[in-house]
């Protein structure tokens, strides 16, 4: 264990403590710390094990209490710090981008590299870290998108991303909907969107909800019968209209008795009128 917080160290953090192999609690925190962070923190091979049984490098056992920065708040830890695999580098003048080596300290239950001035993107793999606990890495210039594998950290218990340039649609899984004070972990990324930030994705406005399939075949029926009704329609009307008309155009003999059935009709009811008109007429 290295703790060295809340002093006036300045410099680069020395390259040296990547090589201090029972190194598994570094806390470097609240100094003037200034370059960028080692790339070569994947060297501390205690906190490359998940598993403690088959850490060979961990072999301490500690009659002391320490405070550790954990999942938000300082945790007083006694006899148990061999449990504790910790780097915080919070509140320092820090630069540049996190190191990707930093993914392959599997063992690691937290993570702090707020308040300095980081930027480039959160690493993709951060999920790769399954045992992480808590991690912090707000008040940066951090940009790009949130990785999705960071819906894979079950253990996940305190997650800060608030106040960095980050982009995009915030990542589903369980876990992230389950943690205390959710929308606050994004604060001050006005570019972040879906929940549980009250910003929609602008995605979101043009999607509209899956139909049930039974509901969906049903409105196709619908459709196909709507269509076989105008059909019938107009089938009916043009054999009706041939029908009649063609057969008076093609057969002059009906022709001539389609037309004289007119007629007598015609000459029927003028008839009818007539002696109609001469009945009310000798009436008056």
């Amino acid at each position: 264990m290295l703790r060295l917080r809340s002093n006036s160290l300045s410099g680069h953090i020395p390259r040296q403590l990547c090589y201090l192999p029972s190194l598994h609690i570094l806390d470097l925190g609240s100094n003037n710390f200034s370059g960028t962070i080692l790339d070569c923190l994947n060297n501390m091979t205690c906190l490359l094990y998940d598993d403690l049984t088959n850490n060979k490098n961990m072999s301490a056992i500690y009659d002391a209490h320490t405070t550790v920065m954990s999942k938000g708040q300082d945790l007083d830890y006694y006899k148990t710090l061999d449990l504790v695999y910790s780097i915080d580098l919070s509140s320092n003048n820090l630069e540049g981008e996190i190191p990707e080596g930093i993914i392959s300290l599997i063992g690691l239950g937290t993570l702090n590299f707020s308040m300095n001035q980081l930027s480039g993107s959160i690493p993709s793999k951060i999920g790769n870290l399954h045992l992480l606990e808590t991690l912090d890495l707000s008040y940066n210039h951090l940009s790009g998108q949130i990785p999705q594998s960071i819906s894979s950290l079950t253990f996940l218990s305190h997650l800060n991303l608030s106040y960095n340039n980050l982009r995009g649609r915030i990542p589903s899984g369980s876990q992230l909907q389950v943690l205390e004070n959710n929308s606050s972990i994004y604060k001050g990324n006005p570019s972040l969107c879906g929940v549980p930030l009250s910003t929609k994705c602008p995605v979101d406005d043009s999607i509209t909800p899956n139909k049930d399939p039974e509901d969906k075949n049903e409105d196709d029926e619908d459709d196909k019968g709507v269509v076989w009704i105008y059909v019938s329609l107009g089938l009916g009307f043009i054999v009706g209209f041939w029908g009649v008309c063609g057969t008076l155009v093609l057969k002059k003999s009906w022709r001539y008795a389609y037309f004289r059935f007119f007629d007598g009709i015609k000459d029927k009811v003028a008839l009818a009128i007539a002696l109609k008109v001469a009945r009310l007429q000798r009436k008056s």
